[in-house]
């Protein structure tokens, strides 16, 4: 086996998958499982299809495509590339959209290739990340009415992603009156209000998420177990369907501070040390260039991360009960990001079980 390495427990995201696509069907929502965090491998996204969702989402044409063989609606949830257009419409089957010039380029591309090609209207309702101001939305759903080859079929939002505002009654609520006003206005019926992220999960276990909305994008939660407004782990789930690994590579006693006039580091940083005397210090063969060092977190409860460079990451064990040697794997947990950038480092070996 090579290292640095990730491993995958297949049963345990299934395990989320399902306790979630069960928890949100009670309200009457649908989950959608979002892959980029795993750079849409199809081998673990079928593990989310198998537990029951019925459409995957992921923010990169390239994962969607890795996933062309899986046979249910690929959403695309970062807004659409003027230059990526052709493909979109060749491999998306609806997409997430908040500018009428892209939506305009879709429509024309959908023509030219004989397809209808599914959009959902962003709405920005205080975030400010993506999507139309939530005054001007029943405008542009108007708007993209007119377009040949575009089919409207719902609106949605995203929250926490970028201002961190968390998912409520007024703003969801909000977002469901949009959606009655631009069905009354123009007379038609959307099929998709979609409430955003796994920030949104703390509503439905307290039964507060409004009537309507009926579709969640759940990316953390399904992966790490953990709802995104406030941290906290959803009942029913597994925190460790990921796991990173390292090997030891050196294992000495060294001071606990370096010797010696200091500056910055590799990374233009200043470094700032503990003194703990003479400390059994570990370096790993993993670093900067594999994962996010302040996103891991030993197994080990006793082992301490100190820091890392592009290539080595250094661990206190010296109060470990375990007595560690040369070739030693040590494992980790990780926040989404850490898992992010492990799995996006083509130097991580994934291992699926």
């Amino acid at each position: 086996m090579s290292y640095p390495a990730i491993r995958v427990n297949l049963e345990k995201l299934a395990c989320n998958t399902k306790a979630l696509v069960e928890k949100c069907g009670k309200s009457g929502i649908d989950v959608v499982p979002v892959t980029k965090v795993y750079c849409g491998i199809p081998e673990i996204a079928k593990a989310s299809v198998s537990a029951g969702a019925k459409m995957l989402a992921d923010s990169r044409i390239e994962n969607i495509i890795k996933l062309k063989d899986i046979n249910i609606p690929k959403l695309l949830l970062r807004i659409p590339m003027l230059s990526q257009v052709d493909e979109i419409v060749e491999h998306v089957d609806i997409s997430l959209n908040s500018e009428y010039e892209v939506i305009k380029a879709l429509s024309e591309k959908s023509l030219k290739k004989g397809k209808v090609h599914k959009v959902i209207l962003m709405v920005d309702i205080g975030d400010l990340r993506e999507g139309v101001w939530y005054e001007n939305a029943v405008e542009s759903a108007g708007r993209i009415l007119e377009l040949k080859g575009i089919e409207l079929i719902g609106i949605g939002t995203n929250l926490t992603c970028y201002g961190a505002v968390i998912p409520s009654k007024d703003n969801l609520g909000l977002l469901v009156s949009i959606t009655e006003k631009i069905e009354s206005k123009y007379n038609i019926k959307l099929s998709i209000i979609s409430g955003g992220n796994s920030s949104s999960i703390y509503m439905i276990e307290k039964n507060e998420i409004p009537k309507g909305i009926n579709q969640l994008r759940l990316g953390e939660s399904i992966v790490l177990g953990y709802e995104t407004a406030y941290g906290d782990k959803i009942e029913g789930t597994w925190q460790d369907v990921f796991t990173f690994l390292a090997e030891i590579v050196e294992l000495k006693e060294k001071p606990s501070i370096p010797i010696g006039k200091t500056g910055v580091d590799a990374f233009g940083e200043k470094p700032v040390f503990t003194d703990r005397g003479v400390r059994k210090r570990a370096i790993l063969a993993a670093g900067r260039q594999d994962v996010k060092i302040d996103g891991i977190k030993p197994r080990d409860k006793d082992a301490i991360v100190l820091g890392a460079s592009s290539d080595h990451l250094i661990i206190d064990v010296s109060d470990c009960k375990q007595e560690y040697k040369v070739g030693d794997v040590l494992e980790f947990d990780m926040d989404y990001g850490a898992l992010l950038a492990a799995f996006t480092s083509g130097y991580v070996h994934k291992i699926i079980e």
